[in-house]
């Protein structure tokens, strides 16, 4: 489905509840969000729906983004001085307070014109509830170019978890490979300091996506980093240590065949996720072992999207 168009004079916005369908109000919303090149003078600016005192808008307090870089600003400051704001900002009218407006989309530009110390700025307005202008404050996030894979992987994750958008239609819509948001995704299975190391720049989301499979993901991120490997070799040096000969797993010996319970409880759960579920539960013991079976890597995406509760 295509991204609906803006509204113009000539097609007023329509004033009743809008539909919150599944990937219609996604495509909506990514329509009204503005591109940080437009706001730098690129091709692609939008008609502003009017222009408003800057001291009559306010950032919203509840933007998930909370650090803007101070030479990024002074450098969108010194273009805005140049050739003014070129893309207008997306605010909505703000609750109690008349004449006054809340920054949806473009934060950044508004900053920035503080700095430039310009007196007016170009807004669109739009009438969105609290639950939009979230869902537009996290797709401005995921478009930023700053963006690093952790937080870009957090932002697809929000708006799974949030909305209920699925991997498929967050592709076509931000126009991104399925693919890419699911490796990006698998990067959030890393442990804490493994992020962080993606975070500051010490681990490209390639190295990343290498550990996953690791047993020790934090010991192995530490000597990529120690020795600078590159990507493929840290690839390679995964696969020697997959290869080498481990000790047998030592596993409990049943003490008896399952219970009618432990097989019915099997059945249900392999039912429900479909897949093979096995429980390993000796009796009279709390601790037990549950084994889910999974014939492909979609099977094992699938699963994962199940286990995180964006299914």
């Amino acid at each position: 489905m295509s991204p609906q168009l803006p509204e113009t004079e000539d097609t007023p916005m329509d004033k009743k509840k809008k539909p919150r369908g599944l990937g219609r109000g996604l495509s909506a919303l990514m329509a009204d969000v503005s591109s940080e090149e437009g706001a730098k003078g690129g091709s692609g600016a939008r008609r502003p729906d009017m222009m408003v005192p800057i001291e009559s808008v306010s950032p919203n307090p509840d933007q998930p983004r909370r650090t803007f870089t101070m030479p990024q600003l002074e450098e969108l400051a010194a273009s805005i001085r140049e050739k003014g704001v070129i893309q207008p900002l997306i605010v909505r009218p703000k609750r109690g307070h008349p004449e006054a407006y809340e920054i949806v989309a473009g934060e950044r530009r508004w900053r920035a014109s503080q700095m430039a110390q310009l007196h007016e700025l170009p807004v669109i307005v739009r009438d969105f509830d609290d639950t939009e202008v979230l869902e537009v404050a996290i797709i401005e996030n995921i478009q930023r170019a700053d963006l690093n894979p952790i937080e870009e992987a957090a932002g697809f994750r929000q708006l799974m978890e949030k909305f209920g958008h699925t991997q498929e239609r967050l592709a076509q819509v931000l126009g991104k490979s399925r693919s890419h948001i699911a490796n990006l995704m698998r990067l959030l299975q890393l442990p804490d300091e493994v992020r962080g190391m993606v975070q500051d720049g010490d681990l490209s989301a390639g190295h990343a996506r290498a550990l996953i499979t690791s047993d020790d993901p934090v010991g192995m991120a530490r000597k990529v980093v120690a020795e600078g490997l590159s990507v493929r070799a840290t690839e390679q040096m995964l696969k020697k240590q997959d290869s080498a000969p481990k000790a047998p797993r030592v596993r409990s010996q049943p003490t008896g065949d399952k219970d009618a319970d432990t097989r019915a409880l099997e059945a249900d759960l392999s039912a429900a996720i479909g897949m093979n579920v096995e429980i390993e539960h000796s009796p009279g013991q709390e601790a037990g072992r549950l084994t889910i079976s999974y014939k492909s890597l979609e099977n094992l995406d699938e699963l994962c999207q199940i286990l995180s509760g964006v299914r």
